[in-house]
């Protein structure tokens, strides 16, 4: 089977941040914010392959910088910027629709499987054009290190 090549793009989801999301606090769960950030992970996974055939192996951190409220609309940028053998890595970021600082940011890895769930080759291969996507790329590669 051929290699795919992929160069990483951006997938973008949005969210509005209702009464059932908040904490004690009143701010943005960090349960809920989890959930939306493997979902946003995972489309950037599917917008590759089936998404029958992906499941979410690990996320790597995510980090708050910012609480979020009620009523507030959030964008989830995700992108595939790196890819093993049967692993895809997110690079997921979380910032208010309204403002680019970003209040979440961080990696979940996913893998490719065949119907009994056992990893299985994707062939496809990552390529950063930008710098900045090399950069996510090393750092991405670096995970399965640690």
């Amino acid at each position: 089977m051929s290699k795919i090549i992929h160069h990483p793009v951006d997938n973008v989801t949005m969210r509005l941040i209702k009464s059932e999301d908040l904490n004690h606090h009143g701010t943005l769960f960090a349960g809920r914010t989890a959930e939306w950030f493997v979902e946003s992970g995972f489309i950037a996974s599917t917008s590759l392959l089936d998404p029958k055939n992906v499941v979410c192996l690990k996320v790597h951190g995510m980090h708050f910088t910012s609480p979020a409220n009620p009523g507030e609309v959030l964008k989830f940028d995700s992108k595939i910027v790196y890819t093993g053998r049967s692993s895809l890595v997110a690079y997921i970021t979380i910032c208010k629709a309204t403002c680019p600082k970003i209040l979440v940011e961080g990696f979940a890895t996913f893998i490719h499987v065949d119907e009994e769930t056992r990893p299985v080759p994707h062939n496809i291969v990552t390529e950063p054009l930008t710098e900045a996507d090399r950069l996510l790329y090393e750092q991405a590669a670096n995970l399965k290190k640690s």
